[in-house]
């Protein structure tokens, strides 16, 4: 993939979630307030989906992190187990995808 192409991948993936985290930090993400909530049970599993949705945004914008490194390294697109080629069809789809299709599903 091109350079430029993966540059601009990765800057729109890394505000995606940037916008998302600060939407997190700044809105409730339920229509109910804090003061019409009258059992404590949904105030904690409320407070633990949204920790658990920022979780997975912090995890997100960690793989941009690693990705925008292997991009200056000059490794981006190259499987991390592998080294084998990552196709550019998975890194539209993907930016931040570290390993083949293949490899991927092994994993899981």
């Amino acid at each position: 993939m091109d350079e430029n192409r993966a540059g601009e991948l990765l800057a729109a993936e890394r505000a995606r979630i940037e916008s998302a985290l600060r939407r997190s930090a700044l809105e409730p993400s339920d229509e109910l307030s804090t003061t019409e909530i009258a059992d404590d049970a949904s105030d904690t599993y409320q407070s633990e989906f949204d920790q658990g949705r920022i979780d997975d945004l912090r995890a997100q914008l960690g793989a941009v992190e690693r990705a925008e490194e292997r991009l200056r390294n000059g490794t981006y697109g190259l499987s991390v187990e592998s080294g084998k080629p990552i196709p550019d069809e998975r890194l539209e789809a993907v930016p931040t995808a570290e390993r083949t299709v293949e490899e991927e599903a092994r994993r899981r």
